[in-house]
């Protein structure tokens, strides 16, 4: 698989590379949301914006693996209590790295104070193609969203309900940037 670690990436039934993935929909004081920016280092004109967080390690459950890699990406320190949700369970199918691959993403909300951030944690591929790293204020990431892609899809719109709470409904959403669409139950 050209860039994806078969460890991490194993191959389903179907023969995509498919793991289980936890995110972080985190907001500063000011309710600005902390999103990262990459690129496909084969698709180098393709940019995106996107939740922090990664692959599920063997043991832990989704709230753990968002912390984890909330601190491998940011430098942040959250435990698992801190997070409320999950809010999303995303089932994405994308092309990265001239792969089509799967991602099934458990999403939780959590609120901290805006700290520098570090990627003193980030792997080679971290390194490669991830871009930045922005607090974004709700309205402008409603506009960027119209230009420009930001994942999952209706995050803006998710973001400004819940800044100040969640309603406890789970939203399910099925998206693939392979052919632009998605859906959500």
């Amino acid at each position: 698989m050209s860039g994806l670690d078969e460890n991490e990436w194993p191959v389903d039934a179907d023969g995509y590379p498919h793991r289980q993935a936890a995110r972080v929909i985190l907001f500063d004081e000011n309710g600005r949301l902390l999103l990262a920016k990459g690129h496909d280092r084969d698709q180098p004109e393709r940019q995106w914006w996107f939740t922090i967080g990664g692959g599920i390690m063997e043991g832990e459950n989704p709230a753990e693996a968002a912390c984890r890699e909330l601190f491998e990406e940011t430098g942040i320190v959250l435990e698992p209590d801190a997070l409320v949700g999950p809010v999303i369970y995303r089932e994405a199918t994308f092309d990265f790295l001239s792969i089509t691959a799967k991602q099934d993403e458990w999403f939780f909300i959590a609120h901290t104070q805006r700290v520098t951030l570090n990627n003193d944690g980030w792997t080679d591929l971290e390194r490669d193609v991830i871009d930045e790293q922005r607090w974004w204020d709700l309205d402008e990431l409603a506009q960027r969203a119209l230009n420009g892609e930001v994942y999952p899809l209706n995050l803006a719109n998710l973001a400004q309900s819940w800044v100040n709470g969640w309603d406890g409904q789970l939203h399910r959403i099925r998206e693939s940037s392979a052919c632009q669409g998605s859906a959500e139950e």
